[in-house]
């Protein structure tokens, strides 16, 4: 079962996780969720845990328990939502289009 562990302190590391969960049962993994930019955590991770009664012991214990300074939200992790799909990287609404009824030759003084 796959846990979501929310606002947890930016110092928290994936030991002080596995200590804490490991309390309730056999923990298999810790996701500590980074910030892509800068390299630092987000405040919160996924813990997976085998046993989905120890999952729920893991939740009732520890939602709104205090790890570090900071109150912990824990709860069973939802499926990751479809985001709509990119479209090629264009950045600032559609493309360039064209102007109306423009004359494109080099004479613009031509009459007929």
């Amino acid at each position: 079962m796959k846990l979501y562990v929310g606002n947890l302190s930016y110092q928290t590391t994936e030991a002080d996780l596995r200590q804490t969960f490991g309390q309730y049962g056999t923990v298999n993994s810790i996701d500590v969720i980074m910030d892509r930019d800068t390299g630092r955590p987000k405040g919160f991770a996924f813990i997976e845990m085998n046993d989905r009664n120890e999952a729920n012991d893991a939740i009732q214990a520890l939602n709104g328990s205090i790890l570090g300074d900071r109150t912990l939200a824990v709860n069973e992790a939802r499926p990751r939502e479809e985001r709509p799909g990119g479209g090629g990287g264009r950045r600032f609404g559609g493309g360039g289009g064209g102007g109306g009824n423009r004359d494109r030759g080099g004479n613009r003084d031509r009459r007929y």
